[in-house]
């Protein structure tokens, strides 16, 4: 053991927790569902999970993965062009085509594998890749892979920027222009109409990572590109299966037959990667079926945003505006988002408080999260801790005018 570098890193790791913005991991003991218990805090409300429809926990999503656990095992042992491919990806594979409307898709251990594996392999010499400042790490990452293309960032949502960005870069083939469908720090939506409209006049192809808008967004769940009556328009489609599709692992990407298949080629998260197992696979078959059958989901989810979002106005909160399930309260300084998600949670309420890398400096934040399992008792109770935080910490604005 170097003794040198272990004290390096104990020193770094004493420095965060003396700025106050150390993370502590919480262990929960039961399923993820709206109230789970904690070793730490007991039993709590959640308002920190992806779990957006409240398919972690339900029977049938559950007794599916057993099903596909006791039927395939743990695993295929080995990536899927030299082992084989159990039939199960196939159908899951093509059921995430049908759902989004694309000719194919192709699944992978989680979305960040899939944002870091498509653009090394569709960007080369040449290309180019135009994506919004505030993207989720995994496409930052990824675009930083794709280290021959030529790299563009546009102010968030800036339509103007994205246009100037997009002439900057005239000549060059692909062009690709990348957003979040969801922001997933703000909450708010891409402007996917102008973006499709710009990435056409300019002859670019549009990449959508919709993982907190699938499930989430338009009438039937379908995400962001629904809910702006683009389906069918979008080149590539990103997401993932651990969020509102089931909860557990796996991510996707949805496009053409060849774009699908030149992944399956080229693609080394693809490649070198163990598959999807096969109990997520078909968990994650049964939440898309599930969905399909019970749309009301989505419009529950819908209500308990508006009836939360409301809830914190009146008690005088200030959350950033936005259509999503998201709901993000901008309190300073990451120290102090810290230090009152831990306030929440002594009152039983499990929020995560968000800071610097994650967000600017300065824009610290509380992100509430609602899943349509949410009982309205449950987001009283949470409200009612929102209010006695907020007071005793001085958070609180007044009042809304319309309260």
């Amino acid at each position: 053991m170097n003794q040198a570098f272990e004290e390096k890193l104990r020193g770094d790791l004493d420095a965060l927790k003396r700025a106050g913005t150390y993370k502590r991991l919480r262990h929960i003991t039961t399923p993820m569902a709206p109230e789970v218990h904690m070793e730490e805090a007991g039993d709590v409300i959640v308002l920190s999970s992806n779990n957006y429809l409240g398919l972690a926990d339900l029977p049938e999503v559950v007794d599916a993965g057993k099903r596909g656990l006791e039927r395939y095992g743990a695993g295929t042992a080995s990536v899927r062009f030299i082992c084989g491919t159990f039939d199960i990806h196939r159908q899951l594979e093509e059921r995430i085509a049908s759902f989004l409307g694309t000719e194919a898709s192709l699944s992978y251990v989680a979305c960040w594998n899939a944002n870091t594996g498509l653009f090394a392999t569709i960007c080369d010499q040449g290309s180019a890749i135009v994506s919004d400042e505030l993207n989720h790490a995994s496409i930052i990452d990824g675009v930083r892979l794709a280290s021959k293309a030529r790299r563009e960032r546009y102010k968030h949502s800036d339509m103007r920027d994205l246009e100037e960005k997009l002439k900057a870069v005239a000549g060059c083939f692909p062009i690709v222009v990348v957003t979040d469908g969801v922001f997933s720090m703000e909450g708010d939506l891409a402007n996917l109409p102008e973006i499709v409209a710009l990435a056409r006049a300019h002859g670019a192809i549009v990449v959508v990572d919709d993982s907190h808008g699938t499930g989430v967004m338009g009438k039937t769940g379908r995400g962001t590109i629904e809910h702006f009556g683009l389906t069918g328009e979008i080149d590539v489609i990103t997401g993932t299966l651990g969020k509102a599709l089931g909860g557990a692992a796996g991510g996707f990407v949805a496009a053409s037959d060849a774009l699908v298949d030149t992944l399956i080629q080229r693609s080394r998260p693809q490649l070198f990667s163990n598959a999807l197992p096969a109990t997520v696979a078909c968990s994650a078959l049964e939440a898309i079926d599930y969905l399909d059958a019970h749309p009301g989901l989505v419009t529950t989810l819908r209500e308990n945003t508006a009836y939360f979002r409301s809830g914190l106005e009146r008690i005088g909160y200030r959350p950033l505006p936005g259509e999503s399930a998201i709901v993000p309260i901008i309190v300073g300084e990451t120290a102090f988002a810290i230090s009152m998600s831990d306030e929440l949670l002594k009152r039983g309420v499990f929020v995560t408080g968000f800071g610097y890398p994650v967000v600017p400096e300065g824009t610290a934040r509380i992100r509430v999260q609602i899943s349509a399992a949410l009982t309205r008792d449950e987001m009283d109770r949470a409200l009612n801790a929102f209010e006695a935080v907020g007071t005793s910490l001085g958070v609180l604005a007044g009042p809304h005018p319309a309260a």
